[in-house]
């Protein structure tokens, strides 16, 4: 028996595992609720879900139900819907719909990108516009799962390009401590990523190695909400 006939088995299954590892680099699909305030006042609760929808391509949705105050009396819903294709780590955007329904008015956003043509859609209903894509790109709902993943691997400085209303947007993130940060889901040592590139506050905590999603998220970009992790579960299929 040879060196290489007897070592075979081995060889083989170092290359099982090292595919096994490369398959488990995307999280699989999960569903995850978050209490959502706003101004320190409860305003709704946050459904994100992640599942895969045939052809190599992924359905990463968020909807938001008001349950409080003047939301609630208005009867707020807002859902954000993203559709990617995994890209390494990375969920490269193919699609984006924003909807948000009160009432008094109702608002929305739809995203396309052609990645024949590397070309960016973007329609509010005022007639399309578009511009140049960019590889590895994500938009505004992806970016917390993009980040997620990033800290797992091993990040301290993140930089995405952001499929934004007009543009791609190069957004950057930096660790900046650790925090123990309580919600509803627990209590946890986590990681504070913060945006440094712009004036208006983002800040998110993280536990990568349990979960790809900000345990804790405060945005102050279009109005002072915070998100806290109520339960995680990992869906099979």
């Amino acid at each position: 028996m040879t060196i290489r006939t007897a070592f075979a088995p081995l060889l083989g299954l170092g290359l099982l595992l090292s595919m096994q590892a490369a398959i488990a680099t995307t999280p699989p699909a999960f569903t995850a609720i978050y209490n959502v305030s706003q101004g320190g006042e409860p305003m709704g609760v946050a459904t994100i879900t992640l599942r895969a929808a045939g052809n190599g391509e992924w359905i990463y949705s968020k909807d938001v139900k008001s349950t409080g105050g003047l939301a609630a009396m208005l009867g707020a819903s807002m859902k954000e819907t993203s559709r990617f294709r995994w890209k390494g780590d990375v969920p490269e955007a193919i699609g984006y719909d924003y909807q948000l329904q009160t009432g008094i008015k109702n608002k929305q956003r739809h995203l396309s990108v052609d990645w024949t043509t590397h070309q960016v859609t973007v329609d509010e209903g005022k007639g399309a516009q578009a511009y140049p894509a960019s590889p590895g790109m994500v938009e505004r709902n992806t970016t917390a799962l993009a980040l997620g993943l990033a800290l797992r691997d091993g990040s301290q400085q993140v930089t995405l390009p952001v499929a934004v209303r007009q543009q791609v947007q190069t957004q950057s993130f930096k660790v900046t401590g650790k925090e123990t940060i309580k919600v509803p889901a627990g209590s946890f040592n986590a990681d504070r990523i913060d945006r440094t590139d712009a004036e208006r506050g983002f800040s998110a905590w993280y536990v990568p190695a349990r979960y790809p999603l900000p345990v804790k998220l405060s945005q102050h970009d279009g109005g002072d909400l915070t998100m806290e992790l109520v339960s995680y579960q990992a869906n099979s299929g």
